[in-house]
Formats: structure tokens, C-alpha cells, sequence
């Protein structure tokens, strides 16, 4: 598998990722309110914390972009 998500764009996909998961559930903003914006920030959240867990983004690939030194496992 060719990696192409770097250790700092891992670590920041993570924690933004965590933080929509929750945010829809702990925070109250009105935002939130309606399903659509609140699923909407799970399925982008959960899809940050997998490309960042498997370090490897689609998108990256699409427009040949890498952040990381490592290039395969």
C-alpha cells in the first residue's frame, strides 16, 4: 500500500476528525440542530480519522499530492 498522509497531517486529521464526531453531541450549537449539518460532521469526522489511521487519502491520490517521507510499507 503507498502511503501518502504524513505524521502531522495524521495527527491533525485525527484531532479535527475526534472533534466533529463529537461536536454535534456535546456542544449545543444551533448549527447542529438540523440532521443534516449533524451527520454530515460524523461522516466527514470518521473519514478524517480513517484516511488518518490507514494513512492514505484518496483525494491525495486523485491530485498526486503526498505528505509523507514514507512512500509503501
Amino acid at each position: 500500500m503507498t502511503f501518502n498522509v504524513g505524521t502531522p497531517d495524521r495527527i491533525v486529521r485525527v484531532i479535527l476528525g475526534f472533534f466533529l464526531i463529537a461536536a454535534p453531541f456535546v456542544t449545543g450549537w444551533a448549527l447542529f440542530a438540523s440532521p443534516t449539518w449533524t451527520w454530515g460532521a460524523v461522516l466527514v469526522g470518521l473519514v478524517l480519522v480513517a484516511t488518518g489511521a490507514i494513512r492514505f487519502c484518496p483525494a491525495y491520490r486523485l491530485f498526486n499530492l503526498s505528505t509523507s517521507k514514507e512512500t509503501s510499507r
